[in-house]
């Protein structure tokens, strides 16, 4: 688990503005778990995405920037804005973000996104993330080990970019290099210089990537087998790459140089595939619960939302020793799918962590051994109030 002596990080005041279903919402949190319930579509994922879009990325959903603003029928969305008052062991410090202003040039339905930190305009990603992090589980994350590779793939390079910044960079260069091939290729491949110099680019920024994922998984897997995740079962991470398993044999610069003549050599290969058929982006991982010996996808679906839940509290070890402070855990209907005991172990290893935690469910009853610990809220569409049933506990 994450230690007490590591100093909290909590999010202590929350204002929304025509984001989602919420025209206006401002309310403070002094918990440090908040339980958040209600029915279906009363905005209580929505509540989650605000918060996790204070940090840099896309949010817990990916969404489009465009998508997030509220819309009435027949309206285009409306510019929209999120943002928090933090406290952490130095102070607090406000983080607000949201569609770029009119006079920017940008509309409601514009993909282009500003933050602002202490209300002077944010320089990069890695600033925010040396103020914030966050992890979370949501329902959709279910499905991780029934989907197609892409879905895990995207969920270990959330793992990394939380942990390493520039990942997301390397990532996208990578993306877009590999796209741009796609479609010369696509085209008759007319320009061999060009191609090269997009297969350089692909060896170079896909390595990276690769190596960064196989760190991840090492480190992931350290903290997993010591036990940081309490009662929940233990789990092992394994990543299929060849890229990754060609870095635990030789230096990053063979394995770009090798990449780079293996993309080069299959170009007639991936001109008639649509794609390149090796790269980074073929990567996959497997999560296996060690104590039955079975991969994710044989397990139950409360298995595998434990395996998950495992894998959370483990990154959120690793983020705490990097980053000096714990991050905020998001967990969207995560007691739906756990029978009571897993409930109760996960409500134990809550009440024991420095860090702040929003639940959210449909079935307040779920969450009754939290009373007297948590902060309560109920959600209806395009409100929030506290919940009588959950009085803030005196030593929070």
């Amino acid at each position: 688990m994450l230690p007490h002596a590591l100093p909290g990080l909590r999010l202590t005041r929350l204002m929304l503005r025509d984001f989602r279903s919420y025209p206006a919402l401002e309310t403070t949190f002094r918990g440090r778990i908040v339980v958040v319930t209600g029915e279906n579509g009363a905005g209580k994922t929505n509540l989650l995405e605000a918060i996790s879009l204070l940090g840099p990325g896309r949010g817990l959903r990916g969404a489009r920037m465009s998508e997030l603003g509220r819309r009435t029928p027949g309206e285009q969305p409306r510019p929209w804005a999120a943002a928090g008052r933090f406290e952490n062991a130095l102070g607090h410090f406000d983080i607000g973000t949201g569609t770029a202003p009119a006079q920017e040039g940008c509309s409601g339905g514009s993909d282009r996104r500003v933050w602002r930190l202490d209300n002077a305009p944010v320089r990069s990603a890695g600033e925010l993330a040396e103020r914030i992090a966050a992890v979370w589980l949501t329902p959709q994350m279910d499905r991780l080990f029934q989907e197609g590779a892409s879905g895990r793939r995207r969920f270990l390079d959330r793992l990394v970019w939380a942990l390493e910044p520039s990942h997301a960079r390397e990532v996208a260069a990578y993306e877009n290099a590999m796209a741009q091939r796609n479609r010369l290729l696509a085209e008759g491949g007319r320009d061999p210089s060009w191609l090269a110099a997009l297969e350089d680019a692909m060896a170079r920024h896909g390595v990276a990537a690769a190596a960064a994922r196989r760190g991840l998984v090492t480190r992931l897997n350290a903290a997993l087998a010591e036990g940081v995740t309490g009662a929940f079962p233990a789990a092992r991470l394994d990543l299929a790459c060849a890229l990754s398993e060609a870095l635990g044999r030789e230096p990053a610069l063979a394995v770009e140089e090798r990449l780079r003549a293996e993309l080069a050599a299959g170009r007639p290969r991936d001109a008639a595939a649509g794609g390149a058929t090796v790269g980074a982006h073929r990567a996959d991982l497997a999560l296996t619960h060690l104590p039955k010996g079975l991969p994710a996808e044989l397990c139950s679906t409360g298995e595998q939302k434990a395996l998950l839940v495992s894998v959370v509290l483990a990154h959120a070890a690793l983020i705490a020793e990097a980053r000096g402070f714990a991050p905020l855990l998001l967990l969207d209907e995560v007691a739906a799918h756990l029978d009571a005991p897993r409930r109760e172990a996960l409500f134990v290893a809550l009440a024991s962590l420095p860090a702040q935690a929003f639940l959210t469910g449909t079935d307040s009853a779920l969450f009754a051994p939290l009373r007297g610990i948590a902060e309560g809220f109920r959600a209806s569409p395009g409100n929030l109030v506290p919940d009588a049933d959950f009085p803030m506990p005196e030593c929070a």
